[in-house]
């Protein structure tokens, strides 16, 4: 058996391992997660532009937001930890897509920015499931005390100190902005739905997860521009603290003229994303 032999079937074990029942129902986990942690961004926005409490928070609030659940303590202990578990499968398995291609990218610059979208994913969401499991440990929500805008502040700070940082915080906001094109690109394109086993809906089932995902990666695309953009105006002005995360993106929304139906028309759409997680908890194609 030669070495190449010997490296192929390394590879396709390692792939099945990665890609087997109990991984692949880590990731359906994940999904349904951060359709949850979505839902209840955009539900707490809802509130705040309609006058009724709430507030525009991020993935760490929404978490906080979990965990003091009216049920009691004990009922939002038991949640945090089955979203701990979700975090972290979904964390692993966008690290899977990145290095095991189950997503079939091409081996050209859009397959290869792809696959380090999925492995950046992961690392985002393993820093998250990080700051629940702390927060189901202590049993106290302000363990994840940093929202995304002061996270957000604090690295434009540090990159703006370094030789070139104005350049840099550019290239990072144009970074953001391509991001948010290309969700906006997914939502015209509808091409969420080639990950979805749509053999398995029912024609009006399938339309409407359509409609869902197009109003959800919109909503999302409208967040990310406007993160980036605060990016490079932190940039050109040379202040970190003009950095917005996703909780200032929907704040800026709402001090905009007609800022309350903005931002709930955002929310909408935020929720709508989470509702498209639980479709694909249900009908992505995972493990190929």
């Amino acid at each position: 058996m030669s070495l190449q032999t010997d490296t192929n079937t390394v590879k396709q074990e390692a792939r099945s391992a990665a890609t087997s029942p109990a991984v692949t129902g880590l990731a359906r986990l994940g999904y349904a997660v951060k359709g949850v942690v979505y839902v209840v961004i955009g539900f707490l926005a809802i509130l705040l532009a309609t006058g009724h409490g709430g507030k525009a928070t991020d993935q760490n609030g929404a978490l906080k937001a979990i965990y003091g659940s009216p049920l009691g303590e004990g009922f939002g202990r038991v949640l945090m930890v089955i979203i701990t578990v979700g975090l972290f499968g979904f964390a692993l398995w966008s690290l899977i897509q990145a290095i095991f291609n189950t997503e079939g990218e091409k081996r050209n610059a859009k397959g290869i920015a792809a696959r380090v979208g999925y492995a950046f994913v992961g690392i985002s969401y393993g820093l998250l499931g990080f700051v629940a499991y702390q927060i189901t440990v202590t049993g106290s929500p302000d363990a994840s005390s940093r929202n995304s805008t002061s996270t957000a502040q604090n690295w434009t700070a540090l990159l703006l100190k370094q030789p070139a940082g104005v350049l840099l915080v550019i290239l990072l906001g144009i970074i953001v902005l391509c991001v948010a094109a290309y969700l906006a690109n997914r939502a015209y394109r509808a091409s969420f739905m080639r990950h979805l086993r749509v053999g398995a809906m029912q024609p009006r089932v399938r339309q409407m997860v359509t409609r869902v995902g197009r109003f959800g990666n919109a909503a999302l695309s409208v967040v990310f521009a406007i993160v980036g953009i605060f990016l490079i105006v932190a940039a050109v002005k040379h202040n970190p603290k003009d950095a917005r995360g996703l909780d200032g993106a929907l704040m800026e929304l709402l001090k905009q003229p007609f800022g309350p139906w903005l931002l709930g028309l955002v929310a909408l759409g935020l929720i709508a994303y989470g509702v498209y997680s639980f479709v694909e908890a249900r009908y992505r194609s995972v493990g190929r």
